[in-house]
């Protein structure tokens, strides 16, 4: 569970609710509050506002190429909101991969438009907002880790799982449009 910032626009900082679970990579909204949420399907969770940056857990790692029982900040248990209080989202623009996307995305082809629904990227808009929060650039598959190996292009693939949790080294690329 993961995003790999490959080129951005806008990185702004918000509060994050209480009681929130977000992992990295997730689509996330606001509240009435102005503070992140997952994004849902009620009144004010349904409309996308960007991506999570970082991940607001108790129980799992959202870094890319980590896999969940491994602890990121061992003072922190999983919470990289803990400090501040804040979330890094990312909004305006970009190009990311991560693996936060239910598996019909494995059937989409390049540009088509990816919505979000329950926080994760999906070829349907079955929250019915209208809203596209991505254009897929490249197609669900496995992503290079840098490490030398064999799996893709001489590196290793890196680790992973959609959202869906149904898939492992798989990641799609996106251009971000909210």
């Amino acid at each position: 569970m993961a995003l790999i910032e490959r080129y951005h626009v806008v990185a702004a900082e918000r509060a994050v609710a209480a009681g929130q679970t977000i992992k990295e990579g997730q689509i996330v909204s606001l509240n009435s509050s102005g503070q992140v949420i997952i994004q849902g399907t009620g009144t004010y969770d349904k409309i996308p506002y960007g991506i999570a940056g970082d991940t607001k857990s108790t129980t799992a790692s959202s870094m890319p190429g980590v896999e969940e029982g491994w602890q990121n900040r061992v003072s922190d248990y999983y919470d990289e909101t803990k400090a501040s209080g804040k979330m890094t989202v990312y909004h305006s623009g970009g190009e990311f991969a991560t693996d936060q996307f239910h598996t019909n995305v494995a059937t989409a082809t390049i540009m088509d438009a990816l919505y979000g629904v329950s926080g994760y990227l999906d070829i349907n808009d079955t929250n019915s907002t209208g809203v596209i929060v991505a254009r897929l650039i490249k197609a669900a598959g496995s992503y290079p880790s840098g490490v030398p190996g064999i799996d893709i292009n001489g590196d290793m693939a890196l680790s992973g799982a959609s959202g869906d949790a149904s898939d492992q080294n798989t990641y799609c690329e996106i251009k971000l449009v909210i």
